[in-house]
């Protein structure tokens, strides 16, 4: 049976999460005093707490066993801490510590590259639906005269109709990866050399008669988001300006 306040639909693992807590208390200090309650029903491996205002009242406690997780939700849920009861449930996914402490470095990279693929699709999600906001609505037609439908036929429509366009910047994880901003001498074995080193290469594309550009594609996405990340804003060329790289446009 889960206990008061657990949502059903989260299964038990051996993180906790808690919710309502005193956003003005510090996080060192909040730490200390989790540490001093949830140490009581286990094994702590890690405290997660952050000071950016969308994680402000909110924790991860990090239990070595889902017992412990489980005895903590049954007995603190509800408990004050600072005037504030706190809210208990089991965390949603599992924390850097369990997947390492189970599966080992190699999971927690794996682990790692989901996580930022899921948080680059949301960006883009985000992105395209605030787009979407700032386009008007296509005007009503004016019935009351004839609607012109030879002069400029078959062009596309400018209106808010128009399809909104993500920014390059939050385009969704894909295998391959579009490199702008190149140096001049850019060739494919300079380019091969720095984006080789990632898990799955396969290979860079330079564009016939168009320099400063090229493709670079990997064997899935997990390989093309550790490239971006590591890649992005590097300086290259003689002058060391920064290359942008995104992921190629669907």
């Amino acid at each position: 049976m889960a206990a008061a306040g657990v949502s059903a639909g989260v299964p038990p693992n051996s993180t906790v999460y808690v919710k309502n807590l005193e956003e003005r208390i510090k996080v060192e200090q909040l730490k200390v005093a989790l540490e001093e309650i949830f140490s009581e029903f286990g094994n702590v491996l890690e405290i997660v707490a952050k000071t950016n205002l969308k994680a402000k009242g909110q924790a991860f406690i990090v239990f070595d066993s889902v017992e412990a997780a489980t005895r903590a939700i049954d007995e603190v849920n509800g408990f004050e801490l600072f005037d504030k009861p706190m809210v208990l449930d089991y965390a949603k996914t599992r924390s850097d510590a369990t997947v390492l402490r189970e599966g080992g470095s190699e999971e927690l990279e794996a682990h790692k590259r989901k996580r930022l693929a899921e948080k680059e699709r949301q960006q883009a999600h985000d992105a395209l639906e605030a787009q979407k906001k700032l386009k008007r609505p296509a005007a009503a037609p004016d019935t009351a005269r004839p609607a012109k439908t030879t002069k400029g036929a078959g062009l596309k429509p400018t209106s808010g109709a128009t399809t909104a366009v993500v920014p390059d910047e939050y385009l969704p994880p894909n295998k391959i990866l579009f490199l702008r901003e190149l140096p001049e001498d850019a060739s494919q074995e300079g380019l091969t050399a720095v984006f080789g080193r990632f898990d799955g290469f396969q290979e860079v594309r330079l564009v016939p008669g168009r320099k400063g550009i090229a493709f670079v594609e990997y064997e899935n996405e997990s390989g093309a988001i550790s490239a971006k990340e590591a890649t992005a804003g590097m300086p290259m060329g003689e002058q060391g300006k920064p290359i942008r790289v995104t992921f190629q446009r669907q």
